[in-house]
């Protein structure tokens, strides 16, 4: 439980927990930069740390002074594109293995060939903006690999999906981050950040399971 309060408090207040870390270990923040993005990218298990807002606050404390844009760009955008190669590695390695239970209602063949069919022909969109949907952009490279989508194309959506992400939301955040009424909101915007797109990710599966659950005619 412990734990679960220190997360919840470190997403809702991240640019406290950051700048005091700055304040104290100084250019090792942006180790910790890196680990944050790479952990909740790459690791299928890991879906609820900080993204989106994490990359808003960042962009913040740059445009105050206290960190380096490009440095800080450039280090969430290697972790975001080796995130997402690690996780689509992982689906990559253990989907053949789940995919041969033939009696199982979701891991079986037929599942396979659908998941893989979607990749290929909508993967690339979805790789790109899933980025921006919390929980979704922890699962999308997973599955790319467990359905075998190819890795030329997945990289290259990949590096597309995370130049847009990184460079996207830190600007905002870096022009936009330090305005008075944004400072005086932050919390909100942090919740908005996170519970809209999941709410967009929510209806999305909701309507797929009632189309799927229909009766074909």
């Amino acid at each position: 439980m412990e734990l679960i309060a220190f997360l919840m408090d470190f997403i809702l207040h991240v640019d406290k927990h950051l700048e005091a870390f700055t304040q104290t270990y100084g250019a090792w923040v942006y180790a910790l930069l890196f680990i944050i993005i790479f952990v909740e990218t790459g690791v299928v298990v890991m879906p609820f740390l900080p993204g989106d807002s994490l990359l808003f606050v960042v962009g913040a404390l740059c445009g105050a002074g206290l960190l380096s844009l490009p440095t800080a760009m450039g280090v969430m955008l290697m972790a975001a594109i080796l995130g997402d190669q690690c996780n689509y590695s992982i689906g990559r390695y253990f989907g053949p293995k789940v995919f041969q239970w033939e009696q199982s209602r979701f891991f079986n063949k037929r599942a396979f060939n659908q998941a893989h069919e979607f990749y290929e022909r909508y993967g690339g969109v979805t790789i790109i903006l899933a980025r921006f949907m919390p929980f979704l952009r922890t699962f999308a490279p997973f599955v790319a690999g467990v359905a075998e989508m190819s890795r030329t194309k997945f990289t290259a959506y990949n590096v597309v999906g995370a130049l847009s992400w990184v460079v996207g939301v830190s600007s905002v955040g870096y022009f936009f981050g330090n305005l008075p009424w944004v400072q005086a909101n932050l919390s909100k915007i942090i919740w908005t950040m996170i519970l809209i797109p999941g709410l967009f990710v929510l209806y999305g599966a909701w309507k797929a399971s009632r189309s799927t659950s229909q009766p074909a005619r």
